[in-house]
């Protein structure tokens, strides 16, 4: 015993060291808001990440494939919280002001926002019941439903990831305070693929009660990981309650963030690049089973294969930028790889290559991945004024107002392009089912070469760039939401 208690000490010395450099993220835990709490509270991203598969993913290919409901009805009921998203940066900014008696400021807008979630996700599986029937008024009744089902858990999920980064970011320290927030976005990507991959399972033999039980599955779930995630993570302060009232407004606040000289041509580029790597969200699993014949289960892999893509684009850009790379001139080589990911998507099918397909799917998750983390990175470089639930709104409300427009339109341009090739008006070569999706993929390949255009002047000089040793070690956990 006296020769192996200091080989267990030495042991345990030598682990304190390595930890930091092996476990994911050790290093955005600080005294006060310690590992164990972190991880607790990145777990309302899992569920914003579960919702975004269902609504945006499973959902949608069944509504379209399996029931019948027009492909530019669904894609208007997916983009219904986009009447959310421009209201996005309010919410942030009243989350910063909130004056509770108790002292809170972000916790009463997560929990409003987790009721809607489960509220949208609750009343779902009763609209896919009326979508089933046959008489009139059961399909109005399910169209109505699914309708305010969408608009429930989108804006929920919305609002819970808003003040749910704002609390993150309260908590964490200056130091921390990038790899924190990333840590956060990182989870939003690692909930869709892991509730990509759970519904994939769940779904292989499809049912409609089989869907109905997943989604309720997921309705109580939403409730039970965001509680456990706000559980005591924010202090009661009652001083902040007495504390005089802040005498701008939101509209002189904003203002003052918009004058930065680089925030307009930034936020349009953001705004063009999410619209080109998400137009073909709603129409992803409809194509794959109706051009491509894949199943339900299949299909729904589709976007936990994207995600899994995006986080491959994190680790790529984490290294780039550790070398110095400029993070807009890395949103424009994501815009790239978006450029020949949905190429090789529109050649998949008249090559009958499968394998094809799949891998431009990665890629544009990918493209997507090396996207997001140059434009985050940009975007935490103008001055937030200290209210970080605005300006994480104001980014969240362009991306979410982007992605909900481009949807909308995606599944629109596929109805409307597939009735004039059905009907002969483009010609005979165009007459397929394909055609009104190709339309669609070649907009996005259009939308990201704009993008590029309107990135290039905020791409810095090489000569302005710093030396990688100059700014100290850049990694995964560094880059910024």
């Amino acid at each position: 015993m006296k020769l192996v208690a200091p080989l267990l000490k030495r042991a345990r010395i030598d682990w304190t060291r390595v930890a930091p450099r092996f476990l994911p993220f050790a290093d955005a835990a600080s005294p006060d808001l310690p590992l164990a709490q972190l991880a607790r509270l990145a777990l309302f991203q899992v569920t914003v990440g579960m919702v975004g598969v269902l609504t945006v993913g499973t959902l949608n290919r069944v509504m379209i494939v399996e029931i019948g409901v027009a492909a530019w009805l669904v894609a208007l009921m997916v983009a219904l919280p986009l009447l959310v998203a421009p209201f996005r940066a309010l919410i942030g900014w009243k989350s910063d002001l909130h004056r509770s008696p108790l002292g809170w400021r972000r916790v009463p807008y997560i929990w409003f926002g987790s009721g809607l979630q489960f509220a949208g996700l609750a009343i779902m599986p009763f609209a896919i019941v009326l979508l089933g029937g046959e008489s009139a008024v059961q399909l109005w009744a399910g169209h109505l439903a699914a309708a305010l089902a969408f608009l429930l858990a989108g804006a929920g999920a919305q609002t819970v990831q808003t003040a749910g980064l704002a609390l993150a970011t309260d908590r964490a320290s200056a130091a921390t305070r990038p790899r924190v927030v990333a840590l956060m976005y990182v989870m939003l990507l690692l909930g869709m693929v892991g509730s990509g991959a759970v519904f994939g399972l769940l779904l292989a033999d499809y049912s409609a009660t089989r869907l109905v039980q997943v989604v309720q599955g997921a309705a109580v779930l939403t409730l039970v990981l965001n509680l456990v995630a706000v559980w005591k993570q924010e202090a009661r302060d009652r001083n902040r309650a007495r504390a005089p009232a802040d005498t701008l407004t939101f509209r002189q606040r904003w203002t003052q963030f918009a004058a930065h000289q680089r925030v307009s041509r930034f936020l349009l580029a953001v705004g063009l690049g999410t619209a080109g790597f998400n137009m073909q969200d709603v129409i992803l699993e409809p194509y794959g089973g109706e051009i491509l014949g894949l199943s339900v289960g299949q299909t729904t892999w589709l976007t936990a294969l994207m995600a899994a893509g995006a986080l491959v684009g994190f680790a790529v850009s984490a290294r780039l930028l550790s070398r110095g790379a400029d993070p807009v001139r890395l949103a424009a080589a994501g815009a790239l790889v978006g450029i020949a990911a949905f190429s090789m998507v529109v050649f998949a099918q008249p090559l009958d290559a499968m394998a094809l397909f799949v891998a431009g799917v990665a890629l544009i998750g990918l493209g997507g991945g090396l996207f997001s983390v140059g434009t985050l990175s940009a975007a935490m470089s103008f001055d937030s004024g200290g209210l970080h639930g605005m300006v994480l709104g104001a980014w969240g409300g362009v991306v979410a107002a982007a992605a909900g427009v481009s949807v909308a339109l995606g599944g629109m341009l596929r109805d409307l392009v597939s009735s004039l090739a059905q009907a002969g008006v483009l010609g005979e070569a165009l007459n397929t089912p394909a055609a009104g999706y190709g339309a669609v993929y070649h907009l996005e390949i259009a939308l990201l070469f704009v993008t590029l255009a309107v990135v290039g002047p905020l791409v810095r000089p090489r000569r302005d760039r710093p030396r990688a040793d100059a700014g100290g070690r850049f990694g995964l956990a560094e880059f910024p939401h």
